[in-house]
């Protein structure tokens, strides 16, 4: 009997320690608070074009003279939680009024979205970006946070709010994957006090 209760210790602590071990690596390569995504706020947001599901170009320099919020995502696969977080922004009107224009970036190719937009409406009446090689997402090193649920491949549930002169003046990973319109709408406010 004390044979069987020495294996069974040895067998969870042999265990806990590959899970340890485990857990410990899946950090390794991944960014860490205080990296160049932390660095984003202040310094002017860089440039790019994307196309929307829906076959329009979009380039961000395009809409100085307007508040911006970029919401990175992994898109169609991050179902319920991004698309609900799509959804609200796209039918939020004080997010998408003639001052502030939210802009969904997703790694995802065309494909789908039609199909996800006939099954949840809401949707579509949101700007969808895109990203499918990714480029705009490492641009803005949003592969390795805290919310990417596929380190490295894709993007998580991340914010990036920019001013109307192209500043990039908050961002908010959100590990969590709720729906902030509120949160940003407090920040967009604050970016207009202090103008």
């Amino acid at each position: 009997m004390i044979k069987y209760i020495i294996v069974g210790v040895v067998v969870v602590l042999l265990g806990v320690a590959v899970f340890t071990g485990d857990s410990l690596n899946k950090g390794a390569g991944q960014a860490q608070p205080g990296t160049s995504f932390d660095a984003l706020v202040g310094r002017p947001a860089s440039d790019f074009t994307l196309t929307s599901y829906d076959g329009k170009d979009y380039t961000l320099s395009q809409l100085k003279g307007k508040k911006v919020i970029l919401f990175f995502n992994e898109g169609l696969m991050c179902y319920p939680a991004c698309w609900n977080q799509i959804a609200a922004l796209g039918t939020d009107e004080q997010l998408n009024s003639g001052d502030v224009v939210a802009l969904s970036i997703v790694g995802d190719a065309r494909d789908g979205w039609r199909e996800a937009i006939d099954r949840m409406p809401d949707l579509g009446k949101g700007t969808i970006l895109l990203d499918s090689d990714k480029s705009v997402s490492r641009q803005y090193d949003m592969l390795n946070l805290p919310s990417s649920m596929h380190s490295g491949m894709l993007p998580g549930h991340t914010f990036v709010l920019v001013d109307e002169k192209g500043i990039v003046r908050y961002t908010f990973d959100d590990p969590k994957m709720g729906n902030r319109n509120d949160m940003l709408l407090k920040e967009i406010k604050k970016m207009e006090e202090a103008s």
